[in-house]
């Protein structure tokens, strides 16, 4: 039986990874995002179709979620060397061009094995997208199929939600008020 992730500390991790730019290797760990939110996203796979769509947009949207202490972290199976190759392929060749996050390399799976989005059979994640607040604690997750992309706008809805600090009825938009409890 799968084990809840949402409310409990996130699992841990550390990965190489390539910046947005696809010049540098470094690493990264969890504990490097201490402090401030963190969208961490997970894909399939390195030069696929919908995945572009995603990464894109997140980037895009990179501005928006800085404001909100947000960073951002995507990561696949694919090593730090595909992911530099497609940072460095352009858009009109289905790359992805620069970005500005960076992408991790889950070589082992065990990353996506942690948080849930491995299918073991076919050895890729699934579309998993987690919100991780500054103290470490898993606060959102939605893992839907492969065929299907993600909403930035949703995303960042519930990422404002999550930093009203207060309870937030269904299609709250920032502006709206929270909940009053008695």
């Amino acid at each position: 039986m799968a084990e809840r992730l949402v409310g409990r500390l996130a699992p841990d991790f550390t990965m190489e990874t390539v910046d947005g730019q696809g010049k540098e290797f470094g690493k990264v760990s969890l504990s490097d995002y201490r402090g401030k939110w963190l969208v961490f996203f997970f894909y399939p796979l390195d030069f696929t179709f919908v995945c572009p769509t995603e990464i894109t947009a997140l980037s895009d949207a990179a501005e928006e979620f800085k404001k909100l202490n947000t960073e951002i972290l995507g990561v696949s199976i694919d090593s730090i060397h595909s992911h530099k190759a497609w940072i460095n392929t352009s858009k009109n060749d289905n790359g992805l061009g620069q970005l500005n996050f960076p992408l991790a390399a889950d070589i082992t799976k065990q990353v996506s094995r942690d948080y849930g989005v491995l299918i073991e059979e076919e050895g890729i994640a699934l579309r998993g997208l987690f919100i991780i607040d500054p103290e470490g604690e898993l606060k959102y997750q939605v893992v839907n199929h492969n065929d299907v992309g993600r909403s930035v706008e949703e995303t960042l809805r519930v990422l404002q939600a999550l930093q009203s600090g207060g309870l937030c009825p269904m299609n709250w938009k920032p502006g709206d008020k929270n909940l009053v409890t008695v």
